[in-house]
């Protein structure tokens, strides 16, 4: 850590991006790397041969995979050393679930288990708490869930129907009710429970499996992820200790949306590991596979997806471990013996719930394009469950619906920014009004000069371009439409500003051949991020204006927004031959 300032969350929007500080997957150590290489190769040697089987719903052989993580230590990793644990940074904590991604349902149950299942106790339990549960969570003896959802409320939690009352003899709460879509039910052993205390304050509680009054539902028939377990717990006045109340009474949406932060770049992490293995699948059978007396890779119209998907994963990998390496900068700052650190170390990661939405977003949109290309290139055999991307295709879909859908998270985006803006902590609406004072004397980028200047140029615009129509739609900022345009010009920028900074960062360092694919990486990203944004900036402007204001910014979008590159078919047609050469994924 430097003493350069820390960077805020939403603060990408305002400023010139060169010389960002930022964390890239080149800069992983030795012992992330190892930690790596132990993950893939249990995966590789002890999750793959028994997949079918998990895929299955044998239950006992995934618990059984699970106690084998905690062997090796992945169970460690998010979990504090004054109780065992290792407490490693984010960076590491999102390479060991990218690395479990391509295992689809064994990735979900374990990363339930290291995230959402034992998070809330790490970041909000009492040291009692934790020497009772900790221990038994991270070395694998018992299972986590969290019962947050529920039938009548998915999308807002804070509608919550489960109450805890006091019991009359003050000795207990009693809870009742049902949660829905519970991952890990079938064999959990602890769950966090939240429920309105006297039906009006939302808490959270630790809920044993052997509790009276709890039981677990029937299994969910699902289109993907077969090998999760996914039912309903029901409580009927289960008799909770007092002392296993989760945090504050009354404060448990700070518990569920917090460890929902971690969550959704945990599950961005999860989705890209599963796309670079769906694409390397793609890249594989392109060399495989004949048709018209020619291998697939030699036809244009399967180059250019597989550049295109390349394109996504390099924005995908470099965004989510921008974001894991600013949480991890911010963390760093703190003092680990104060009584406070887990309050603030929360707010570190809460500082950043606006990126965390975004890489959920775009992650999860990524994985759905590679699983849906990586099929189609596979043919009619992409649809034979023989083929492993018939599996990715099913388990895709899922991802763009929990951790927050994706429209949710769309809108939590912008939201998060005009709200950080209110209370003052950006100057936003500065940089509104200095971008409104003249944005027509800019000029579209230029090709040619100095490396990736176009593309620099490209996101100044873009920037300028978010700041001048939220200035155009501010009095309207309130409908769902314009915030779910304004969120996708926000994950456009982010998307292609971590993918600039990191390809320039490593270009010095870089042998030829490397550099060549990062330009070619960087224009098909770009083109692609181009069209993305002007469709949500058009979007925006026709939601929010109208008569001659609307036809002003549809020919300052049309100006600004336009990217003119140089030798994009030969940059495609590079990436795809170095990726069908490779087998799998370059960077």
């Amino acid at each position: 850590m430097t003493n350069e300032r820390l960077a805020k969350g939403g603060e990408f929007l305002l400023n010139e991006a060169i010389g960002t500080r930022l964390f890239t997957p080149e800069d992983f150590s030795l012992e992330q790397r190892q930690i790596a290489e132990t993950t893939e190769a249990f995966v590789n040697n002890e999750i793959f041969p028994d997949l079918e089987r998990m895929e299955e719903q044998d239950f006992p052989l995934v618990v059984e995979k699970m106690r084998r993580c905690a062997e090796l230590g992945l169970f460690l990793v998010d979990a504090p050393e004054a109780f065992g644990g290792l407490e490693l940074d984010k960076a590491t904590s999102m390479l060991v679930a990218e690395k479990l991604g391509p295992t689809g349902s064994f990735a979900i149950t374990s990363t339930g288990q290291t995230g959402i299942g034992t998070l809330p106790l790490i970041y909000y339990g009492t040291a009692e708490q934790k020497a009772r549960y900790l221990d038994k969570l991270t070395s694998g003896e018992w299972i986590g869930a969290y019962c947050l959802t529920e039938p009548d409320c998915g999308s807002d939690p804070l509608s919550a129907r489960t109450t805890a009352t006091l019991a009359t003899d003050g000795s207990c709460y009693l809870l009742n009710g049902v949660k829905q879509f519970i991952t890990n039910a079938a064999f959990a052993d602890l769950f966090t429970v939240f429920a309105k205390i006297d039906g009006q304050h939302f808490s959270a509680f630790l809920v044993e499996r052997g509790m009276a009054g709890l039981s677990i539902g029937a299994e969910e028939k699902k289109m993907g992820l077969k090998g999760t377990s996914t039912a309903q717990v029901v409580l009927e006045n289960v008799r909770v200790p007092l002392e296993n109340l989760l945090g504050e009474a009354g404060k448990g949406h700070k518990i569920a949306f917090n460890v929902l932060n971690v969550g959704r770049l945990k599950l961005s992490a999860t989705v890209t590991g599963a796309a670079k293995s769906a694409f390397a699948e793609a890249a594989r059978y392109t060399v495989e596979r004949r048709q018209f007396g020619q291998f697939l890779a030699s036809f244009g119209a399967i180059r250019e997806k597989l550049a295109d998907m390349l394109g996504g994963l390099f924005a995908a990998e470099s965004l989510l471990y921008r974001i894991a390496g600013l949480i991890d900068d911010r963390i760093a700052t703190l003092d680990r013996g104060s009584e406070s650190y887990y309050e603030q170390y929360q707010k570190s990661i809460e500082e950043y719930a606006g990126e965390c939405a975004i890489a959920k977003v775009f992650c999860s949109n990524t994985l759905a394009q590679v699983a849906d290309e990586s099929l189609q290139i596979h043919g009619g055999y992409g649809y034979i469950k023989d083929y492993p991307v018939e599996r990715y295709y099913r388990d895709e879909r899922i991802n763009r619906i929990f951790e927050g859908t994706n429209e949710i998270n769309r809108l939590l985006i912008p939201t998060l920014l005009l709200r950080r803006a209110d209370s003052g902590e950006l100057d936003l609406w500065d940089k509104v009004a200095a971008a409104r004072q003249g944005p027509c004397s800019d000029a579209p980028p230029e090709t040619g000069g100095e490396l990736f200047d176009t593309e620099y140029d490209l996101l100044a615009n873009q920037k300028k371009l978010f700041l001048l129509l939220l200035g155009a739609v501010a009095e309207r900022r309130r409908d769902q439409e314009i915030l779910l345009a304004l969120g996708d010009m926000a994950i456009a920028i982010f998307a292609l500003e971590s993918s600039l900074l990191r390809a320039a960062k490593i270009m010095a360092g870089a042998t030829e051949r490397k550099r060549l694919l990062l330009q070619a990486v960087v224009r098909v990203t770009a083109f692609t991020n181009a069209a993305a944004f002007q469709l949500a900036a058009n979007r925006c402007a026709a939601y929010g204006a109208q008569g001659e204001v609307l036809s002003e910014l549809q020919l300052t979008i049309a100006r600004l927004g336009t990217y003119p590159v140089q030798g994009l078919l030969e940059a495609k047609q590079q990436l795809a031959g170095a990726a069908a050469e490779s087998g799998g994924y370059l960077f």
